[in-house]
């Protein structure tokens, strides 16, 4: 799989309904249960990557770190992007089998 894949892929999820966007909104989600998968910018800062690491591990919810915030909100229509949460699971899951293939890792 490439990166442009996973790219496109955000992009149909997020005109299905299936992907939010925003720090506020996607830390509810994570809390409330209904997160599937959070996907953050690898250029993240420290203090907000820890944040979201320790949230997602806190309620069982996997994190890949993809693409920079640029390029990440990009692929959902926004000018930048540090955190989106994907709500389908399985979109979520067709995600994460698409980061593995492409980056060589698995989702935290």
């Amino acid at each position: 799989m490439s990166e442009q894949q996973i790219y496109q892929m955000l992009g149909l999820m997020k005109r299905a309904g299936a992907l939010q966007t925003g720090n506020d909104q996607c830390m509810k989600l994570i809390r409330s249960g209904q997160a599937q998968l959070a996907i953050v910018a690898k250029d993240t800062g420290g203090n907000a990557l820890k944040k979201y690491r320790d949230k997602c591990k806190s309620f069982n919810v996997p994190l890949i770190e993809l693409f920079d915030k640029e390029r990440l909100g990009a692929a959902v229509g926004k000018s930048h992007g540090a955190i989106l949460v994907v709500t389908d699971k399985g979109f979520a899951e067709r995600i994460r089998q698409m980061s593995s293939a492409t980056n060589g890792g698995e989702a935290h």
